[in-house]
């Protein structure tokens, strides 16, 4: 691994690797956050998704999140959105291809050589972060939007893995919303079956754990009705009777301003689940 980056933030450092990724086939970025703590003693880890167009670079220079680690004793760490670089798979749009990884293992020809998003966050990330940090194993998970998205299916979809999860503005439902139904059409084909595995909506109903989502969605985001429909997100946890704490917050929109804002809290939830 090679550090790019490094800068002294609120007692700790904020730095930026480049890794070797065998699941991705690619060199790849990812941001670490070491608190204070992490001289003394091994940390918990929330590891954060970011969404649609993003990089390592969105969370770790916009969220504010450091200063609410420090307090906590949390490493944060923050992956690439997706694998970049010369033989990785792109299209025309923001919401397909490169910086639109989706956090799933695409099964169809181009995508299936690199877009392994998933096994990449839940194996292959963490068994680097534990092995080359002061880590202990007791990891949560968080996200936006298309990260929101990832940070609710990687949860349920790995009970044991993590023991908090939250999301701001995530994509609840993508297999009946239009970024959801272009990306999983070009990465996992046309069997719609496939699909739920990789939508939270359908997950919850055969949950095997009932761990507590933390979600919060701005009433002002521009994309409420047609693409996040967090209503679904009750219904579905209401009919499986899933642990669901869903904040609507008033005139928040879908930007780093929203996550800036509520992100203490969040953070203050993974730390408290993380003790526990």
């Amino acid at each position: 691994m090679q550090r790019i980056e490094r800068h002294a933030s609120f007692g700790g450092w904020q730095d930026v690797y480049e890794i070797e990724s065998a699941t991705l086939g690619v060199k790849t970025r990812v941001g670490v956050y070491l608190p204070p703590q992490a001289i003394e003693r091994p940390c918990p880890v929330v590891y954060w998704l970011s969404g649609l167009t993003c990089s390592e670079q969105n969370f770790i220079t916009k969220a504010g999140a450091q200063q609410h680690a420090a307090r906590h004793g949390l490493i944060l760490v923050a992956p690439d959105t997706s694998p970049r670089g010369e033989g990785v798979p792109d299209a025309d749009g923001y919401d397909l291809g490169v910086g639109a990884g989706f956090y799933l293992d695409a099964t169809q020809v181009p995508w299936n050589s690199h877009y392994r998003m998933h096994d990449y966050v839940v194996h292959e990330l963490p068994a680097w972060v534990e092995a080359n940090f002061p880590a202990s194993d007791a990891r949560g998970i968080a996200g936006h939007s298309m990260g929101g998205h990832g940070a609710l299916v990687l949860a349920l979809r790995n009970p044991g893995r993590y023991r908090s999860v939250s999301a701001f503005s995530p994509i609840v439902a993508p297999t009946q919303v239009p970024w959801g139904e272009k990306a999983f059409s070009a990465y996992l084909g046309d069997d719609r079956d496939a699909w739920r595995e990789w939508d939270a909506c359908a997950l919850i109903a055969d949950a095997r754990e009932r761990l507590p989502l933390l979600v919060d969605q701005g009433l002002a985001d521009e994309f409420l009705e047609n693409q996040l429909r967090p209503e679904l997100l009750r219904e579905a946890c209401e009919a499986a009777g899933h642990p669901l704490e869903l904040r609507l917050q008033p005139d928040y929109d879908h930007s780093y301003y929203f996550i800036a804002s509520f992100i203490g809290e969040h953070l203050a939830h993974h730390a408290e689940m993380l003790r526990g």
